[in-house]
């Protein structure tokens, strides 16, 4: 990877319909099941996403982000049985929820491959982190391109026994 890079894409088909994947996505109480960087650790909102502008609140943890700690998901692409996608940013150290995200975001693209397949890709793409200190504070990327490999490997797992 080379320093200039501000994105992350993985890419892998999954032989079910696109509908189901979107169904499980679209639910933030599922996201533990196809983490796979081990972060997300329960939701605190538990609806369907039904649209782009909504927000999801989940409880995380991350040792560099000092232990256990809750982050606002903007939900910034919504585009049914095709694409989610959501822009987080963590609730200040008083509890205050964010305004607004800090910039990376994680978008998930559905491409139908016939009735029961469909070809699934998960992007971070942290292009608009502008602020320099969170730059060098987080480092990214903060997720390794092997961790999105398994978030699909998990999303795998998790739709198939839906």
């Amino acid at each position: 990877m080379n320093s200039n890079q501000t994105h992350l894409t993985v890419t892998r088909t999954v032989d079910v319909p696109a509908k189901d994947l979107f169904d499980l996505l679209t639910l933030p109480a599922r996201h533990p099941e196809f983490d796979g960087s081990g972060t997300v650790r329960s939701a605190d909102d538990t609806e369907r996403i039904h649209k782009s502008g909504e927000k999801f609140v989940m409880n995380m943890h991350r040792e560099a982000m000092g232990g256990d700690y809750r982050t606002h998901n903007f939900v910034t692409a919504y585009d049914e049985n095709k694409m989610i996608g959501w822009q987080p940013a963590p609730e200040a150290e008083d509890g205050s929820a964010p305004t607004e995200p800090l910039g990376w975001e994680w978008l998930y693209e559905l491409k139908p491959q016939g009735a029961g397949s469909t070809d699934v890709s998960l992007t971070y793409d942290w292009s608009r982190v502008t602020d320099q200190k969170l730059l060098e504070k987080v480092g990214f990327p903060a997720i390794p391109q092997t961790a999105l490999e398994e978030s699909l490997n998990l999303l795998a797992a998790a739709v198939t026994k839906s």
